[in-house]
Parts: C-alpha cells; structure tokens; sequence
C-alpha cells in the first residue's frame, strides 16, 4: 500500500499553500520512528501499536518497516522483526534503529527480557543483522547485549529503554540509550560487542529515546524530555561529551504524551520524524508516525519543529 507523506506545496500568485500529510501511515498505529538512509532510499522502522481503544497499555508486538524515494510515497514491507525472533526476550517490540555498516544491517531493538540465568528480567537491548535492510533478519548474539543487571545507576527495570547507534568518521561505532539516565558504550567495528565501560549520565530535562548523528562539526544529541514528553538537544565536539545543552525542539506532540525523535538529511533535505496520537480513535498507546522538515540556525542551533496535522494549511508569502 502507498501512502502520502509530508507536504504537497501549491504557489499562488505569490502565496505558499501547503497541505500537511500527517501522520504518514493511517492504516496501523506505529511508533518510535527510526530512519535510515541507505543508497537512494529511506527507510522507516517503527513500532506497532496494537492496543484496542480504552486500554491504557503497551502492546507491541512487532516492528514493521516501509520505504521511499521520494518522501511522499511510502511501501509497506511488513512486519520483518518481533520479540519472537530472539530466544531471550519475552515480549514488547520498543523503541529500535538499524543502520548500515559494511554492506550490512545491524538493528538494535529493546525488548523485555526473560528472567533466566543470564538475567533478572526488565528491559534489555539486544542486535539483529541482515544483508538487506528489508531482512530476513535474525539474532546477531543469541543473547542481549545489554541487560538490565549491567546498568545499575537508576533503580527502575526500563532505564535501558530505546537504543541509538552512531559511527563517526573514524569509524568508531557508538551505542546511546536509556531511560532517567543516558548511557553510552563503544562499540567493537563486528557491531555486536561493547569495547569498554558503560558511560551513564544526565543531559538536562532528560527522559528518553535519545538519537545521536554529526552534522558539520557539531554533535547532536536529540531526546525526549519531561513527561508529557517535548524532544530538546544537546551538543557537543565529541560523541564522548562533554554536552551543551541548546533547548527545545519539538512541543508536546497531539494527544500523546510520548514522542520519539529521527533525524535524516535526504537528497539535500534535512527531515525530523516523530510520533502523535493524531489518527482517530488514536492516543497515548495508539501513537502514529509524522515527518517535518528541520531546520537550522547558521550557528548550527536547531529551529523549533512546526507539527503540521492533516488538513491544515499552512502560508506565507514568497
């Protein structure tokens, strides 16, 4: 199925009009979108909301990924991942990112973990690989990579909530998640082992899903903030830190109280992708998928996201 994404702009004698698009996808619930770009397309990996109206849970069973040349048009390639595809997970498809290294797909997923011999239960992160970023996939390790027992700064059982992994241009790969503390780990360049300690720390307002990328000299370091969740910003020199916080990015979105933020350049144009409860009969664990452009600032400083919504028209002059 296709379907129609961002903005469609019409100029009329000196007027912009433009038609919002949003949410993207309008026949499922999807959530956490997590974008990559790879040769000439992006692809989309989400969530699946699956909880019927008036359940006021989580249910996750599956990540579903779609496609696009053109930012408008979108293929929907399936499910092609669930906790059923790791022996050690016991449910919840949260927050996830793939990204390509070497000619393969690496996708870092969080999941509830089994209590068994190798862990005491809580959310844990584990790694999938393929040789396409439409799969198959399967378990890269066979077991997590991160476990709830291996971080210990916070007390809850989701503080490992919502991994990001960035490689930088000497080739080093970073993996950044967490939940009430960021925490970060080198990893190794086979992509599915860390290579040193787990850094943890607070950067301000700090909630959840964090996504680091590089653009120009700067880092980035974008995540959700306060609960109902805004997204805000930090950056930085290094990966490593230290981080400067830069404020906020993105408001409450509508009718959720979760968001979750993914950033891209495609074909010359910086892209910000987030979720809303927007859809009908859609909310806090109906969420959907939006897009908006991003802009910046020439001292590289982030402009505020407008969230544009379906029928909403949007001008200004030439």
């Amino acid at each position: 199925m296709e379907f129609k994404s961002i903005i469609t702009a019409i100029v009329i004698l000196g007027i912009t009009v433009i038609q919002a698009q949003n949410p993207i996808i309008k026949d499922v619930f999807t959530a956490d979108p997590a974008p990559l770009v790879y040769k000439d397309k992006v692809y989309l990996y989400v969530g699946h909301d699956t909880a019927s109206v008036g359940v006021d849970s989580y249910q996750m069973p599956d990540w579903l990924v779609y496609s696009s040349s053109d930012m408008k048009n979108w293929k929907n390639h399936g499910p092609l991942l669930s906790p059923k595809d790791f022996s050690w997970a016991a449910k919840a498809a949260n927050a996830a990112q793939c990204i390509e290294r070497n000619n393969k797909f690496y996708w870092y997923i969080s999941v509830i973990h089994k209590s068994d011999q190798n862990s005491k239960g809580g959310v844990g992160i584990g790694v999938a690989v393929a040789d396409s970023p439409t799969g198959p996939f399967k378990d890269a390790l066979g077991k997590a990579l991160v476990t709830n027992d291996m971080t210990t700064d916070m007390k809850h059982s989701w503080d490992d909530l919502d991994p990001t992994v960035f490689i930088d241009d000497n080739g080093q790969a970073y993996l950044f998640w967490g939940n009430g503390s960021c925490k970060w780990a080198k990893l190794k360049k086979n992509m599915i082992e860390l290579d040193g300690p787990i850094h943890t720390f607070k950067p301000q307002n700090f909630t959840e899903a964090p996504w680091i990328y590089k653009r120009k000299d700067l880092y980035y370091l974008v995540y959700a903030a306060g609960m109902p969740e805004r997204v805000e910003y930090c950056t930085s020199k290094s990966p490593e830190g230290p981080w400067e916080y830069r404020g906020i990015i993105q408001d409450i979105s509508a009718n959720s109280f979760t968001t979750h933020p993914g950033i891209v350049n495609f074909k010359g144009k910086d892209y910000y992708f987030y979720h809303n409860g927007a859809l009908p009969t859609g909310g806090g664990y109906r969420r959907s998928v939006c897009i908006d452009y991003l802009n910046y600032n020439p001292d590289g400083s982030i402009q505020k996201v407008i969230q544009t919504k379906e029928g909403v028209f949007l001008t200004k002059t030439k």
